[in-house]
Formats: C-alpha cells, structure tokens, sequence
C-alpha cells in the first residue's frame, strides 16, 4: 500500500497550518487507495541545520527525522506563505536530510493571501532540488474566501474536489516512482 505523508509546514502558534491538515487528512481517510499520516514539524525539535556532513546522520533528531520521511511514498507538503515563500522550519526539514525524498511524490496545499501560490512555486524548485516529483494539482486556499475574519477556516466546497485532484497525482506518481526507489 503506497503511503502519504501530510507534512505540517509551521510551527507558529496558533498556526492555520495544523487544521488545514487535518482537513486534507480527514478527505484523505475516505479513500482506500493509499494510507495516509500526519507529520508535525512541532514533534520533531529540528534545529537550524546541526548536521556536519550532508547523509552522514550524528543526531538522534535527524535520525528520527531520516526514519519519518524514509517510511513514506509521497507527500502531501501543508505550506503558509511567508513573505512570498514557504516557512523557514519546512525549509530547514527538508535540507535536513535528502537521499530520503529522492524519487517521491510531492503535492501541495498553500494558503495565505494569494492561496499560498508564491510558497508553493518556492517549494516546487526546492522539490526539484531534491529529486522529487512535483504533481500539477495544487490546492491554494484564500485567507479571503476560505477563512472567515481570516481566522476561521471554512473552505469553499470546490476545494474538496481539488484536495482529491492533488491525491490522485500524488498517488499515482508515487507508485510509479516506487520502482526506482526500489533498485
């Protein structure tokens, strides 16, 4: 069974990012395709990149860190937008380690202003970089029409259909990279 990561993109207090996920973890669970898990950065404690060597691992952290992602086919990465990027912690979780993204789906959920879009291109560079498969179906959620007073997340019905659009890529692309990731 192809498995999907949800990665939670922020540690800030009273972040939007954690019920966002558990909205795409909830349309995630109806299906029967793939299994699906919520990864929170805040259970981690990565600190600024600590590593010495890129892929020589010295800190239980990373190790930790390395053992997550490694357990996974695919992600579906939960992003703000942060003056035009993704957030500084996602950023430092994923220099953290690298061999452990290699050949893996990537699918994303951005919100902010602009429905997350710049952070969201900001991650699709860095997905590159590391050898991932970006999917075309992204979901970008308005902090104007999908949040009520900009606090309250209350996401258009069309989104649904979006969420399940991004999952069905992320899911296919990760079974088809399985193969090389299992040479």
């Amino acid at each position: 069974m192809i498995r999907i990561g949800i990665i939670i993109g922020s540690t800030r207090p009273e972040r939007k990012g954690e019920t966002i996920a558990r909205w795409v973890y909830d349309i995630a669970q109806k299906r029967s395709d793939a299994e699906f898990a919520l990864v929170d950065l805040l259970d981690y404690h990565l600190p600024q990149l600590d590593e010495p060597v890129p892929g020589q691992y010295t800190k239980d952290h990373t190790k930790r860190w390395a053992n997550t992602i490694a357990s996974f086919d695919g992600f579906v990465f939960v992003t703000p937008e942060y003056n035009h990027a993704t957030s500084g912690v996602l950023k430092n979780a994923l220099d953290f380690i690298y061999y452990e993204w290699n050949n893996k789906a990537a699918g994303f959920v951005g919100y902010g202003s602009l429905g997350g879009a710049r952070a969201v291109e900001n991650l699709r560079l860095i997905a590159g970089e590391l050898q991932m498969a970006d999917v075309r179906t992204q979901v970008g959620l308005s902090l104007y029409t999908d949040f009520v007073s900009f606090s309250v997340f209350r996401p258009d019905d069309r989104q649904v259909e979006m969420v399940n659009g991004m999952l069905n890529q992320v899911i296919a692309w990760s079974g088809a990279l399985k193969t090389l990731r299992d040479r």
